[in-house]
């Protein structure tokens, strides 16, 4: 049994099948395959059941899923601390934001491949919160303000949200001009989300009611587009529709207490080099614009 091999593993179970494990991992299917026999021979049990849609986890399967991946992690991390070499080596999987994440942070991802050249980058773009542990992910990049996790999280920077309505919903319904009006307004929004509002030094929380609910951030600034009601979003996601005039900044005596841009990684693991790497260069694009000023560290949603 080898280290390429328990790799091997891990990335079939997380993939949920061969053809794409030996994708990811830029190796035959017939190497894969070898690689997960020997395994299994060795430990004498059968971790994965194969079928025509793939591989799933036996029970066995999944319990040692986790002591592989942490074994490959530990790995990683010895063999960084003994190589002197700066270029990074192996493989990043990142999970970033959809709403976000291709504007933002996929330039980020993008520079440290090409300062790199041997180091493999995956990264996927969802709004949902992935299982980094499950899925078999080295980190997420997070906006918002972080839920209670035992992840470890490390700030980066910061973000600014913006209440805004089209020039129609404003016409038609009026603009609210302090939170307890909301209330009384169509909102579009992401579900049982917690909205937050400075009011001199105290912080005004509200739970808002909509009709109009999406995963995903740029869906809302749509919603907000063709009138459907008040969204409360990143600025950078609204810039351009407020300078166009096709989105007006509302309530603005009430501001958004910026939100922070995170990475976070599974807990009881050394941050590789890789993990440390991306998180500096995220903060110096980012971290010009950290704030500290009382952000509340943790909410039911972010932006």
């Amino acid at each position: 049994m080898d280290i390429e091999e328990l790799r091997t593993f891990v990335e079939v179970a997380d993939a949920s099948g061969v053809t794409q494990a030996a994708r990811r991992l830029g190796v035959s299917k017939s190497l894969v395959s070898r690689r997960l026999a020997r395994l299994e021979n060795h430990l004498g049990v059968q971790l994965l059941a194969r079928t025509t849609r793939g591989a799933s986890l036996t029970e066995a399967g999944a319990t040692f899923r986790e002591h592989a991946a942490k074994i490959c992690s530990e790995f990683d991390v010895a063999r960084e601390a003994i190589l002197h070499s700066e270029d990074l080596r192996g493989r990043l999987r990142v999970a970033a934001p959809l709403s976000f994440g291709p504007t933002h942070f996929a330039p980020v991802l993008s520079q440290m491949a090409l300062r790199h050249p041997q180091l493999k980058i995956f990264s996927s773009y969802t709004d949902r919160f992935v299982d980094l542990v499950g899925e078999g992910f080295d980190c997420a990049i997070r906006v918002g303000y972080l839920q209670d996790s035992a992840l470890v999280a490390r700030r980066v920077g910061s973000v600014c949200g913006i209440l805004v309505a089209s020039p129609d919903y404003i016409e038609a319904h009026g603009a609210p001009v302090s939170p307890d009006e909301i209330v009384n307004h169509q909102v579009a929004m992401r579900g049982d989300e917690r909205w937050q509002f400075k009011d001199g030094d105290k912080i005004v929380t509200l739970l808002p009611q909509g009709r109009f609910i999406a995963d995903n951030g740029v869906s809302l600034v749509s919603a907000a587009l063709d009138g459907v009601g008040i969204a409360y979003l990143p600025e950078p996601l609204v810039d351009d529709h407020i300078s166009s005039g096709a989105l007006v900044p509302i309530m603005t005596r009430y501001p958004i207490p910026a939100a922070g841009i995170f990475v976070v990684r599974p807990p009881g693991q050394h941050p590789s080099r890789k993990v440390r790497t991306l998180i500096e260069m995220l903060a110096e694009r980012f971290g010009a614009a950290t704030v500290n000023d009382g952000v509340p560290s943790l909410g039911k949603q972010g932006l």
